[in-house]
């Protein structure tokens, strides 16, 4: 009888269920887009709805069986991933209550508070979180405390959404350090909770066990299997959160490995030890990776993939972002002294973004238009991406020799080469882009015992398809450009804090 891993992957905009053979390769897919809905009179909330939600789950499972043509039973093993942050809190009784999706900013309020009440708390959690309290549970569980208190008087539990679909699964409450860690209120070097930050929140316990990515959590329920279709006799294994998993899933798996994920948001990952002393200057994300023993310093570039339709639709006269970068490789580098002011370096501690803007346009039709636009687009993503790497090697000391270039923006040939002619690394392009799905099939056959561990995985199923070696000439232009490019946007923020003009976008709390 072959051997198959579903997959479930809940992102931002959709769910989907996907297929995996042993090796890798992906066998079907089923997929829903879902909406975040937005309280009544409650600014910058974006709840999840867990009904709807497992509905969807539900379906996507069903059809990916179909569609694949196997039967129940070939299914040795089911995990999932989720976008981080994203939290669901239960009753007493395991019955969900209230939950929100990652970017939900209700809890402004809250987060002021706590950084004018307790002066100090935020940067004491980085220290040992490397989180800051913009997207954590914390202040989002002051909020339900404060604003729903019947809701939080019944809370016992709470969860990242990855967990609460191994949850419905398999019955089991439990979290994982790679998504878990996103919520705060975890501790990088034991990878577990620290509950104390709760504590000086005023907030109960509702922490669950901490179980790691690969293990198995238990077996599909009689409930599910009846809602599913799947086998009582198929494991439900510990997965992660999308970013983290996703990194695995690309092979990069040992210290110092680095990716570039550039989808809507662009992250710069670089493996690191977990014991690295983090700075309280807080400019960059630290994470608990999915593999043991090891966390990732991450940057990340706002808007990046999103900028980009944005440009393409209203700019583009319809043309693919292939011939739009057909014609950007015709503009020289630099792109006429254009610059994109979007994205800011990351600032974890101040998380706030100019105006969105170019600067240096000219009246020149030859040299300024949509080719040069969005050359400069592309190469703006680059030098931003360069600086977070620049900055994760200053606290840690972890200097990549190469970076994994993923997801959509992988595609673009340009891109990718100015990727490497920005940062100076050699940069690959892997076969499979789309790859936090493939990230969590290999924690299925860790739990499943195919794979003993995710660097044994990656080296079975990961495949390099083109290499970009970097051009050293152009490589010391880039870094003059960046640092004009620095200048510029400190003075574009300064319009910001002058109320003169409006961020792309700021951190609760900001």
């Amino acid at each position: 009888m072959s051997r198959y891993f579903l997959v479930l992957d809940a992102g931002t905009g959709s769910i989907r269920s996907i297929i995996f053979d042993t090796l890798g390769n992906q066998i079907a897919i089923a997929q829903y887009e879902w909406e975040h809905i937005a309280e009544s009179g409650v600014a910058g909330s974006m709840g999840f709805d867990f009904a709807q939600g497992w509905d969807l789950a539900k379906r996507c499972i069903k059809e990916s069986l179909s569609h694949a043509h196997i039967s129940a039973s070939e299914i040795i093993a089911v995990s999932a991933s989720s976008m981080r942050e994203g939290i669901v809190v239960y009753d007493g009784e395991k019955r969900e209550l209230w939950g929100v999706a990652n970017v939900d900013s209700r809890a402004s309020a809250e987060v002021s508070y706590l950084k004018n009440t307790y002066p100090s708390l935020e940067r004491e959690s980085y220290t040992k979180s490397g989180q800051t309290f913009a997207l954590s549970a914390a202040p989002r569980v002051l909020w339900l405390k404060n604003n729903r208190p019947s809701l939080y008087e019944k809370a016992r539990y709470f969860t990242m959404i990855s967990d609460w679909i191994l949850f419905k699964l398999s019955g089991e409450l439990a979290s994982e350090p790679s998504n878990a860690g996103t919520a705060g209120a975890f501790s990088l070097k034991e990878r577990n909770w620290n509950k104390c930050e709760f504590e000086q929140c005023g907030l109960k316990d509702l922490f669950v066990p901490i179980r790691e990515s690969g293990e198995i959590l238990g077996h599909i329920s009689r409930q599910a299997s009846e809602e599913t279709g799947l086998s009582t006799d198929t494991l439900v294994v510990v997965g992660g959160g999308d970013v983290q998993i996703g990194t695995a899933g690309l092979g990069a798996s040992k210290l110092g490995d680095a990716v570039v994920l550039g989808g809507s948001f662009w992250q710069q990952v670089v493996n690191i030890p977990s014991d690295v002393n983090l700075s309280d200057e807080m400019l960059l994300r630290v994470n608990p990776h999915v593999v043991r023993g090891m966390s990732q310093a991450e940057g990340i570039t706002f808007f990046t993939g999103l900028v980009m339709r944005w440009f393409r639709n209203s700019f583009g006269c319809g043309k693919s972002y292939a011939e739009l970068e057909a014609l950007a490789a015709c503009v020289p580098l630099g792109s006429y002294g254009i610059t994109p002011i979007f994205s800011d370096r990351m600032n974890y501690g101040e998380w706030i973004h100019a105006a969105p803007s170019f600067i240096g346009l000219g009246l020149d039709e030859s040299k300024y238009n949509v080719a040069s636009m969005f050359r400069a687009l592309e190469e703006n993503a680059c030098i931003v991406s360069a600086i977070n790497l620049e900055n994760i090697k200053g606290f840690s000391g972890v200097s990549p020799t190469s970076i994994t270039f993923a997801s959509g923006a992988s595609n673009g040939a340009l891109w990718s080469q100015i990727l490497a002619d920005v940062t100076g690394l050699a940069v690959n392009v892997p076969v499979v882009k789309e790859a936090t799905a493939l990230g969590v099939a290999m924690a299925c056959g860790i739990g499943a015992e195919v794979y003993n561990n995710f660097e044994e995985a990656g080296k079975n199923i990961v495949k390099i398809e083109r290499t970009y070696e970097p051009n050293m000439l152009n490589h010391v232009q880039y870094g003059e450009i960046k640092e004009k490019w620095l200048k510029v946007y400190a003075a574009q923020m300064e319009l910001v804090r002058e109320g003169v003009t409006e961020p792309m976008w700021k951190a609760p709390g900001v």
